[in-house]
């Protein structure tokens, strides 16, 4: 069988199975709700909203919800078990693996939640810091340059919502996926089945999609970790999100590495720092 290492540079993505459960996988569940609850219901002000796919997104939920931001805000109720999560063995391991590196390399970088909206709504085609009207030869290009992150989606109930075309993290656009809709199926698209605790770990600028049923529960826990090497890289994919805000404040104390969470967030206000005004991937 080929390594998680393998099947991410192959594919784009890679599954692991079961990455958490039990009791902790209950504890999630039950602060999930709550924050869902509270985000319906206009408690949290950090919110992705229905009709608008990329951020800025603008702090009501009076059209309903797609996904919550920032689940390591101090003033978030229940962000402990979301930091505790963010920084675990469970999730850094496999990061490690995938981006070959040691705990001194990683930052500090997204965490959010996408959750059931109140009626179906879908995401166009697109990679996340590649705009649609980029030219063939500016794709090539940055898909050449390596990747600084480990993106991913932690399911803690059944998900089916993310679409992919395999591959295509290594190579432009097809002429049939840069003519078709936003929301046309493609040539070897496929869909990321995961059951509870299964993660997808996968390289953003891969060409996807989602599709959120109204009928289906769902609560993903949507991160990513970035590699140190990475910077200038990274800094428009993570800093337009909002969180130079609150980062400083995060409890980190008492965590089981807290040492590692701490270098990991000091690796992130550096990055904000020297980055000065970062703007927005993409328009939408």
């Amino acid at each position: 069988m080929a390594s998680h290492v393998q099947q991410l540079e192959r594919d784009g993505y890679v599954v692991v199975r079961g990455a958490v459960a039990g009791e902790k996988l209950d504890r999630l569940r039950e602060a999930s709700a709550r924050v869902a609850e509270l985000a319906r219901g206009g408690g949290w002000p950090h919110v992705r909203t229905i009709g608008k796919q990329f951020p800025p997104w603008e702090p009501t939920a009076e059209h309903g919800i797609w996904g919550v931001q920032h689940l390591m805000h101090p003033d978030l109720p229940g962000s402990r078990e979301f930091t505790e999560l963010y920084f675990s063995e469970e999730v850094l391991g496999t990061v490690k693996e995938l981006l070959a590196c040691e705990d001194e390399h990683l930052v500090m970088e997204l965490f959010n939640m996408l959750v059931r909206p109140e009626r179906d709504f879908e995401l166009r085609w697109h990679r996340d810091d590649i705009p649609a009207d980029a030219a063939a030869e500016e794709e090539a290009a940055r898909l050449a340059e390596p990747a600084w992150h480990a993106q991913y989606n932690l399911a803690l109930w059944e998900d089916e919502s993310l679409v992919l075309v395999p591959g295509s993290h290594r190579r432009p656009r097809t002429e049939a996926e840069r003519t078709a809709g936003p929301f046309d199926t493609l040539a070897d698209q496929l869909v990321v089945r995961l059951g509870p605790g299964d993660v997808a770990f996968y390289d953003n600028n891969i060409v996807h999609r989602g599709v959120y049923d109204a009928t289906k529960e769902r609560m993903t826990l949507h991160g990513s970790v970035g590699h140190v090497g990475g910077d200038s890289a990274r800094a428009r994919n993570v800093l337009q999100h909002g969180l130079g805000g609150w980062v400083d404040r995060c409890d980190l104390g008492g965590l089981e590495k807290a040492q590692r969470a701490e270098a990991m967030r000091r690796r992130l206000v550096r990055m904000g720092s020297s980055s000065g005004e970062v703007g927005y991937s993409l328009d939408g």
